[in-house]
């Protein structure tokens, strides 16, 4: 296999595109997104035409969505015992079998609603375990000098696959209410096939832990194991609290990520009153998912180049002025403009303070870790999609949007004046890792389940909160 030199001299480094192990995982995942989002598209869709209640279609979505509140941390706790490669192979089997069973319904025509909850439910506690045994894993696929890289690559991939899938979800259901769904079962079996090929294992060997007589090995009550376990589920969270950058990060992210939600509605009231009609709307979100891909495809430079105080108070900083812009520039095209460059930004944060989390976590606790960020960050935004019809309901457009824009302005003073922040002076991809040595290009030994998990030293830098991306939706 070519290889390239690795940074400042070191080892040879197999370039991402010939990385064949990456490649089958970022192909499958890519496959499997598109077809969840197209049967995101099609779920609503498709209870409208059975049922003809719009509750009905918002009780599914809500039910599809609750899982990523209520399984996160538990999910992180499995993704760190359990070998993560397994759990993507049963994930995908399992939403696979999911929606193939809405498929068998329609065909005999004998779909209920509470099947599409259930499916709905179960796919969405599926996907959270999935998404994080797969970000968890990708330290262990590619070489540590290339982690930010790779994080920019699957940035790409996910804003591809919505794309795509969106507007796809709502043809194929044109042509018929079963299609979406199968090729949503196909995607999954696709992907799960890319998982059985890949060699490499998902997570660093560690030795199980040995019995011993005063019970704190294996062998102890059942009120001794629930109890491990549930302080399990909090240590992602305390180790990322711990640190004063993650812990800034955090707070930074999740204020962000409820001001977008606001921000989204907003926008929309104000193009609308400003004489844009649906499908200029449309039309701009379209736009703006291809801004947002930029970023993604330009992150892996900022990443290299920028360090990661300068990444974060001035994405804070960019976000602000374009506030000011949106709610002073006064016109349809300053406010659309000003929204749509919003999106650019938002993928370099994302991969920036994604890729130094991931590599400044210790594998051992890398999934905890992730459920832990992606509940603070996601956390947020059921509160902003209700502060948004608060302040609409109750100020008006225009007002709601300088409220929004004085709480950016806040966000971005935040930022400056941290501590914690502005001395993160390394950029995220000179970020080394605490417990993973370099992917070799031969497969490692399978992974034991350990019974314990330690907690790591804190590192001199502490990596970033979330990999929820802050931005416009």
């Amino acid at each position: 296999m070519t290889t390239t030199g690795g940074p400042h001299g070191g080892p040879e480094v197999t370039p991402l595109r010939r990385n064949r192990d990456f490649m089958l995982l970022w192909g499958g995942s890519a496959v499997a997104l598109v077809g969840s989002t197209a049967s995101t598209v099609a779920y609503p869709l498709l209870i409208l035409a059975v049922t003809g209640s719009a509750a009905d279609a918002g009780l599914v979505g809500f039910v599809t969505l609750l899982p990523a509140l209520l399984f996160q941390l538990p999910a992180g706790v499995l993704v760190d015992r359990w070998n993560r490669k397994r759990v993507m192979v049963w994930c995908d089997a399992l939403r696979a079998l999911g929606a193939a069973s809405i498929v068998l319904a329609l065909v005999l025509g004998e779909l209920r609603l509470a099947h599409v909850m259930v499916v709905g439910f179960v796919e969405g506690t599926l996907t959270v375990l999935n998404g994080l045994a797969s970000t968890a894993a990708v330290p262990n696929v590619v070489h540590r000098s290339q982690l930010s890289l790779a994080l920019a690559r699957n940035e790409s991939r996910s804003r591809a696959a919505t794309m795509v899938g969106t507007p796809l979800g709502g043809v194929l259901f044109g042509l018929g209410r079963a299609v979406p769904f199968v090729l949503e079962a196909f995607a999954y079996l696709v992907s799960l096939v890319t998982l059985l090929c890949i060699r490499k294992d998902f997570q660093v060997r560690r030795p199980a832990r040995a019995a011993v007589p005063d019970g704190t090995g294996p062998v102890r009550s059942r009120r001794a194991r629930i109890t491990e376990q549930f302080g399990r589920m909090f240590e992602g969270l305390a180790w990322l609290w711990r640190r004063p950058f993650l812990r800034s990060a955090a707070l930074l992210v999740a204020g962000s990520n409820m001001l977008f939600r606001a921000l989204f509605l907003v926008v929309i009231v104000l193009l609308a009153e400003e004489g844009a009609g649906p499908a200029s709307v449309g039309v701009l979100l379209g736009v703006a998912g291809a801004c947002g891909m930029a970023g993604s495809l330009a992150a892996g430079w900022f990443c290299r180049r920028v360090p990661l105080n300068v990444l974060v108070i001035g994405a804070n900083w960019v976000w602000a002025l374009l506030m000011c812009v949106l709610f002073l520039g006064g016109g349809l095209w300053p406010a659309a403009v000003a929204y749509v460059a919003m999106w650019f930004v938002g993928p370099v944060w994302n991969v920036a303070v994604g890729s130094y989390q991931l590599a400044t976590t210790p594998d051992a606790l890398r999934g905890r870790v992730l459920s832990a960020s992606s509940l603070l960050a996601n956390g947020a935004l059921p509160l902003g999609a209700l502060a948004g019809g608060l302040l609409l309901e109750g100020l008006g457009v225009r007002a709601a949007a300088g409220v929004l824009t004085v709480w950016m302005v806040a966000m971005a003073l935040a930022a400056t004046v941290s501590g914690p922040v502005r001395r993160a002076t390394t950029t995220a991809a000179d970020a080394v890792p605490p417990d993973a040595p370099a992917v070799p290009d031969t497969p490692a030994p399978p992974p034991t389940e350990p019974a314990a998990v330690p907690v790591a030293t804190p590192t001199a830098a502490a990596g970033p909160a979330a990999t929820t991306v802050p931005e416009p939706r």
